[in-house]
């Protein structure tokens, strides 16, 4: 059994709870308080912490919770991270409560970030952070964009089906920009209305999962004719592979 909650943090962060018939676990532990409040409402004990990357909204709460956590603090090799009991990198496995995640180092968004993949075969899960967000993706803090671009295309090669676990409701705005990159893409308006929907129900539009983001999401979208035209159009200059491309886009997304 494995139960997936989302817990709000901030204005727009998502904590995630992982519980399972062996444990508890939360990753990007922004805020303790939010956490507790929920592990004091369904009686639940915290097992372990899973880290992506270093900045405060995603490790704020870490030191907190560690003081009546039954396991470890798992993270990125950062030694800047307070409270790590564990450094991880890319191709590592790690267990807890019962299950197995793969390391993935994406950097781009930051140097240190990685992402955890639950590579299960009836439903394969990643929790990516800010370097994948539903209809888009994290902004440069330190990383360059042609690590970002590698790093999403990583991702683009996990299973279709896998579901994307992100830190932040960005949703409706990262749509906004993706219906101006591509105006004629129904996959796009479709969404747009779903994650209208479920905002106005005070619903969270996550997890999105991959095979959605493929078709929605105009920075896995760098090498269709529709994107690359309109990124062109918009610098008003012929950009000669996917990474000017992808450069392009995210410039333009920053001012948008």
């Amino acid at each position: 059994m494995i139960n997936i909650q989302s817990i709000k943090a901030y204005s727009d962060n998502y904590i995630w709870l992982i519980t399972t018939n062996e444990g508890n676990l939360v990753i990007d532990p922004g805020e303790s308080q939010p956490v507790i409040n929920y592990l004091q409402k369904h009686t639940l004990t915290l097992t372990d912490i899973l880290i992506t990357h270093h900045h405060f909204d995603h490790v704020g709460g870490v030191l907190d919770l560690k003081k009546n956590i039954l396991g470890h603090v798992t993270g990125p090799l950062n030694h800047k991270i307070e409270g790590l009991d564990k450094h991880v990198t890319h191709g590592m496995e790690i267990e807890s409560c019962g299950l197995k995640f793969e390391v993935i180092e994406i950097p781009g968004h930051t140097l240190d970030h990685i992402a955890y993949f639950l590579n299960d075969k009836d439903q394969p899960r990643l929790f990516c952070g800010d370097t994948l967000f539903a209809a888009g993706c994290g902004r440069l803090r330190g990383g360059t964009h042609a690590q970002l671009l590698s790093s999403l295309q990583q991702i683009s090669q996990l299973p279709t089906a896998t579901q994307i676990y992100c830190s932040h409701e960005y949703t409706a705005a990262n749509l906004v920009f993706a219906q101006t990159v591509e105006p004629n893409n129904i996959d796009i308006s479709a969404r747009r209305e779903e994650a209208a929907a479920l905002r106005h129900a005070n619903k969270p539009t996550l997890p999105s999962n991959l095979a959605l983001e493929l078709k929605t999401n105009p920075f896995l979208r760098c090498d269709k004719s529709t994107v690359v035209d309109r990124v062109e159009q918009h610098v008003s200059q012929r950009l000669n592979d996917e990474l000017a491309v992808f450069t392009a886009l995210r410039l333009w997304k920053d001012s948008f």
